[in-house]
């Protein structure tokens, strides 16, 4: 597994990888879509001229040195490893090369950047490469639709009683729920992600909370008074004292995102969240002897 640094990454995320959201084809953008697949192709500038930093072209860290200077910046090392079993004729990490040609290897350096690079045979290794996997599973996740859930229960117009047990429950799809997946690539590296809800965090207004690991279960009367079997709450007092007489809630989904890079043999996984805001009116019942 490839070492991650958030600093460094945020460099080389901005020298190699131009967003390109309205453009089609090889240098970037959109360049496929199904019904739960986004392809997003990123452009990769590592071999292009120009400044270094976020203006694109060569980073600095990889631009080797003037002739006869010296450089005051320590030499970022990195370690080559031959891809083996190797990519498959015609994948992308060999750029356009026949396998007869080179070898495909994974390089990790200390500057934590790494990628894949294509080494014709009998050359030396060459400069650092620019791209993190981890940057390009960032792309890929961007692309995807994760929406906050859709509250069912407690519903805004309901009215609930203290002392009964309330269920609550969201309403499941692809967009809110998952699994959603989308791809990215960048500089022969191809990230596919997958984003599913791992929990929804109901925070209730009253100073509880309750974690849930599904979208609860929607509530029939023949439970009676019975708790929801995986998603429930139970309020010991009124809302009549809160702002608007309403207990006023969130239910925030944790989206976990996993990630693969299969040149690399490397992977991981990411976490987002959406929050989605209710209210609930609670009421005590009146006895009358």
């Amino acid at each position: 597994m490839l070492r991650r640094s958030a600093a460094a990454a945020a460099v080389v995320l901005a020298a190699v990888l131009v967003p390109a959201a309205h453009a089609n084809g090889p240098s970037g953008g959109v360049c496929g879509t199904g019904d739960v697949l986004v392809t997003i192709c990123a452009q990769d500038n590592s071999g292009s001229s120009g400044s270094s930093g976020s203006s694109g072209g060569t980073p600095a860290a990889a631009a080797p040195a003037a002739a006869g200077a010296e450089s005051e910046a320590p030499t970022d090392k990195c370690s080559y490893d031959r891809v083996d079993p190797p990519p498959p004729a015609g994948h992308q990490a060999w750029r356009g090369h026949h396998p007869a040609d080179g070898s495909v290897y994974k390089v990790v350096c200390d500057s934590d950047r790494g990628g894949v690079v294509f080494l014709p045979n009998g050359q030396d290794a060459p400069a650092a490469p620019t791209i993190d996997p981890e940057l390009v599973a960032r792309r890929a996740a961007a692309s995807m639709r994760l929406e906050p859930p859709k509250v069912a229960s407690p519903r805004a117009a309901g009215t609930y009683v203290v002392g009964m047990p309330m269920w609550m429950w969201a309403t499941p799809s692809p967009s809110t729920f998952g699994p959603v997946s989308a791809s990215a690539t960048a500089g022969g590296v191809t990230v596919t992600a997958t984003a599913k809800v791992t929990r929804v965090r109901w925070a209730m207004g009253d100073g509880t909370t309750v974690t849930c690991r599904g979208p609860g279960t929607p509530y029939r009367q023949s439970r009676g008074k019975a708790m929801s079997p995986d998603c429930g709450h139970l309020y010991e007092r009124p809302s009549y004292e809160q702002p608007g007489g309403r207990f006023k809630g969130t239910a925030t989904a944790t989206w976990t995102i996993t990630w693969t890079a299969p040149a690399l043999n490397d992977g991981g996984t990411l976490t987002e969240t959406r929050t989605t805001p209710f209210t609930a009116v609670v009421h005590e019942v009146q006895v009358v002897n």
